[in-house]
């Protein structure tokens, strides 16, 4: 990597001289305000400002040592000639923040674009990691269209469990059930919930946390190799530091977001996903993101890349390693180089390179091949009966989902993926956990179980609610999978066959709020399709019926979040905040 660019702007041309470099009272007094806080002039003034938006909080596990590594990024930045200055922002802790995060990373997008708007900024570093900052920071960077670079908080390290390698989200969800029917006794449950997550950093499965920090970085807009580095790693402090150095070059350059990312990057970004199998979020976030860039990428395209890039890196929940051990392996330039030929390697990075320049050469130490595989032995392997079964995504159509809804079919069960069953309905998560407990349930395997309104409406902010659990008395039988359905999402760290984002939802009257329990569904996979097996007439006399779920929310943010949201298959963002028009630069008096 060079910080030797081209350079494009002057120090006249800094968005932070509109704020220091006036002769007049308003430059007085922002020169006059940064030297209260006890800095001379000179290390403000005619240097580019960099941004430093940092998640940090104290209930964001996964981001709790990015306040340290902001202090490696001021480092980077003092040493490469710019001046740092941190921006606290939003921290969306996943399993803190409720109802969902969800809610709030468009609020997260707004505060970003604002805080580099408002403010005198010429380039940012983006701090985020846990599932919603990435997608949250990146769109507000997308639509503010600043030189940035996103620094990923990284995966935390791996813990072992009677010699297995173990790590959180997915075990969390297998253990739980082993819980429920009495194979895990208190004691052992205590000891596992002190020690399965042992340091800060995010999941270290491919869940939503890895799956959208490789999309940053397949995308261009985080440093070769980075996503990978655990949070702990010193290698991680070292990224961080060359972050805050490449951050100033890149000013100079004018290496904004718009002449890195384009419908190339975002098509690098849907490959790599699909290689690593990675969690069905991203299929809300991606078409988000790109609409803040003005680039159109329906969940379609998601299919299509889907049904010809095959799964490669073994990693929970489809397959069986964790994060740290995909770092030691050569992490997602490795993966990169094995897919190339379904890359567009010109694409442009934050390096100043190309994809295919920052990745060539870069050394894969997966000796044995067991982590990321060759792609003409995929993770998983379709079977005659199911040749679908092993890919990363397949998008639905029916008259459940007109508008879609996804299923990650590398994480179901293949058997369950062409299933025709009774559906069990509930109408809210509460009643659907309260049922689960109860044995003389109405179910048995073959029955298919639907959740509604949990989409983005009624949720609301479309909760992980879609890994519905195994009802107790199946569990017990051995049942440890069932086709289920919902208009919510599920964690990326999660395994099943389960079917969400079924658009439009329920709460504003999709086909899902039709359903009746006893009614046949149907799923095929190899047509993607989503049926309910229930005549056109019945349906319409059902409609004719229904009406629209009463909403809790009269006022705040939630309630401008149920009027503005789109759907998931849009990718759930504000109506008025996509699109790629100019906002104007604040004016400054």
């Amino acid at each position: 990597m060079s910080n030797e660019g081209v350079r494009l702007k002057t120090v006249e041309q800094l968005r932070s001289q509109r704020w220091f470099a006036s002769d007049d009272i308003r430059g007085f007094a922002h020169r006059q305000r940064m030297q209260q806080q006890g800095l001379a002039r000179e290390e403000f003034m005619g240097r580019p400002v960099i941004g430093i938006v940092n998640t940090w909080s104290e209930l964001s596990p996964c981001h709790a040592h990015l306040r340290e590594r902001a202090e490696a990024v001021k480092r980077g930045v003092l040493q490469a000639g710019g001046y740092p200055l941190e921006l606290p922002a939003l921290s969306l802790g996943e399993v803190m923040v409720k109802p969902t995060t969800m809610i709030y990373r468009n609020l997260l997008a707004i505060e970003c674009e604002e805080l580099l708007r408002s403010l005198p900024i010429d380039g940012a570093v983006l701090m985020g990691g846990c599932d919603k900052t990435t997608p949250g920071l990146i769109m507000g960077a997308l639509s503010m269209d600043v030189p940035a670079i996103f620094l990923p908080a990284g995966p935390m390290m791996n813990d072992r469990y009677k010699g297995q390698a173990v790590g959180a989200g997915t075990h969390t969800k297998k253990f739980w059930a082993e819980r429920t029917i009495g194979n895990i006794d208190q004691a052992e449950w205590i000891r596992l919930e002190s020690r399965m997550t042992r340091t800060p950093g995010t999941c270290n499965t491919m869940g939503t946390a890895s799956t959208m920090t490789a999309i940053a970085e397949a995308m261009g807009l985080s440093l070769p190799g980075a996503m990978s580095i655990p949070a702990v790693d010193s290698e991680h402090s070292r990224m961080a530091w060359r972050c805050g150095e490449r951050i100033v070059a890149m000013v100079w350059e004018d290496l904004k977001p718009s002449r890195i990312v384009t419908k190339a990057s975002f098509i690098n970004a849907v490959t790599a996903y699909m290689a690593l199998g990675g969690s069905t979020n991203a299929a809300v976030h991606l078409p988000a993101m790109a609409g803040r860039a003005g680039i159109a990428l329906d969940i379609d395209e998601l299919d299509a890349v889907a049904r010809r890039v095959p799964v490669i890196a073994n990693l929970y929940p489809s397959g069986e390693k964790l994060m740290e051990d995909f770092h030691y392996a050569g992490g997602l330039p490795a993966v990169l180089n094995r897919i190339a030929a379904h890359l567009d390697l010109s694409a442009r990075t934050v390096t100043g390179r190309t994809l295919g320049e920052d990745i060539a050469g870069w050394p894969a130490d997966d000796d044995d091949g067991s982590t990321i595989l060759d792609p003409a032995t995929p993770l998983k392997e379709g079977t005659p009966e199911c040749p679908e079964a092993g890919i990363a995504l397949a998008v639905l159509r029916g008259n459940l989902c007109p508008d879609g809804a996804v299923i990650k079919p590398s994480a179901a069960t293949p058997q369950l993926l062409r299933h025709t069953g009774r559906a069990l309905v509930f109408d809210s998560n509460a009643e659907m956990l309260a049922a689960m407990a109860d044995d003389n349930l109405d179910c048995d395997a073959s029955t298919v179980l639907v959740l509604r309104n949990g989409g983005p409406v009624g949720g609301p902010g479309m909760p992980e609610w879609g890994n519905l659990p195994i009802p107790k008395k199946l569990l017990r039988e051995g049942v440890r999978d069932m086709l289920r359905i919902s208009d919510s999402r599920m964690s990326g760290t999660h395994y099943g066959t389960c079917v969400l984002h079924v658009s439009p939802e329920s709460a504003i009257g999709g086909p899902l709020a039709l359903l009746k329990t006893g009614d046949t569904v149907r799923l095929d996979i190899g047509a993607r399709s989503l049926d309910m097996l229930v005549s056109d007439e019945e349906l319409a006399a059902r409609r004719a019926q229904w009406k629209p779920p009463a909403q809790a929310y009269v006022r705040g943010y939630t309630k401008i979040f149920q009027h503005e949201v789109t759907q998931a298959h849009l990718g759930c963002d504000f109506a008025s905040l996509a699109g790629n028009a100019p906002t104007p630069e604040p004016p400054i008096y």
